[in-house]
């Protein structure tokens, strides 16, 4: 209820709908993630701006979808649906799969970091922050950080260590600890999308093969947390086990939508992360493929290749030198390709 978070944060008062969780009727006092959304906006734009201001050009595709992570994150954590977040179960997982899916996979698609390093300036004033950046990004930190035996098991440890543990339930308790959550919600979402989608320079960059592998870990995990919600009994998290009698929320009945929550809108994004990954390998594959066609279709280069070989077969091969290709010379002073 609202005396338990100490007047630190409002509760709505209309029954819940979808009009009224997009309202601004009932804002926090503490708009933190929010006000990160709004910081975030203006540090890419004065980015982008810097860029088109030197003639450099910066994708508009790349701006639009920060900017819409950026908008998704305000409302979810500043509109009213963050009020009702702080007691129904079903709402509070909605802004968790945001937080944790939807916002960093458009804030990782806009490349913030490219920006940053291209924008930046690398001398006079403002250089330290460029400096700063790089000095981060070649951290042993960083390496650990979105290193896969750190950011998967801590991105699965949210779902199921909050609600399966009395320090969740303790946590969503109060207003401090409901936010934490939301911030570690986004941090670790971060740091499990970027190694997996982004294409910013990162401390340590995975293969095609062991993205999707990433992918294949988390994904059935996700949907057995959702059938796990779904076939509890009886209310999972204290937290959440006395909405306000206004409402007319029925607990068990918002604790099953909060489970199909899990394992609907929680798989479609990972799916269309999937569906990038896929496309992004089919098409190196096919860049691959022709840059090896156009090697094998110059026959002078093959046969000069063939020699260089067999250079090296004669150095590492003990006792005499054997002879080489009889349809081969060697390259005189006027060869070109010497």
């Amino acid at each position: 209820m609202l005396g338990e978070f100490d007047g630190a944060a409002v509760l709505p008062q209309q029954a819940p709908s979808l009009a009224a969780y997009l309202s601004w009727t009932s804002p926090q006092p503490v708009p933190v993630l929010p006000a990160l959304g709004l910081l975030l906006v203006v540090a890419y734009l004065a980015g982008a701006v810097r860029m088109w201001r030197a003639g450099r050009r910066w994708p508009a595709r790349e701006s639009a979808l920060f900017f819409l992570g950026c908008l998704v994150l305000i409302i979810v954590t500043g509109a009213d649906i963050e009020g009702y977040g702080l007691e129904m179960f079903s709402v509070f997982m909605f802004q968790q799969l945001t937080l944790m899916i939807a916002v960093p996979m458009l804030l990782v698609l806009g490349r913030p970091g490219t920006l940053l390093l291209k924008a930046t300036p690398t001398q006079g004033r403002g250089r330290w922050m460029r400096a700063a950046a790089l000095r981060a990004l070649r951290s042993s930190a960083a390496r650990a950080a979105v290193h896969p035996a750190v950011m998967v098991p801590l991105f699965l440890a949210l779902f199921y260590g909050v609600y399966l543990s009395s320090t969740g339930s303790w946590l969503l308790q109060r207003w401090e600890g409901h936010l934490a959550l939301e911030v570690m919600f986004l941090i670790s979402g971060l740091l499990f999308t970027a190694p997996v989608l982004s294409t910013d320079p990162l401390p340590r960059r995975q293969g095609h093969g062991a993205r999707l592998a990433d992918m294949a870990v988390e994904m059935p995990l996700h949907a057995f947390f959702g059938v796990l919600i779904m076939m509890a009994p009886q209310p999972m998290v204290a937290a959440f086990a006395h909405p306000p009698t206004a409402w007319g929320v029925e607990v068990l009945d918002d604790q099953r939508l909060a489970g199909g929550l899990a394992w609907s809108y929680g798989e479609l994004p990972n799916l269309i992360v999937v569906l990038v990954l896929a496309a992004r390998w089919h098409r190196d594959e096919e860049r691959r493929n022709r840059v090896n066609d156009r090697r094998t279709d110059d026959p002078e280069l093959e046969e000069y290749n063939a020699y260089l070989r067999s250079l090296a077969d004669r150095t590492q091969a003990p006792g005499p030198l054997r002879s080489g290709p009889a349809n081969v010379s060697a390259p005189t002073d006027s060869d070109p390709r010497r």
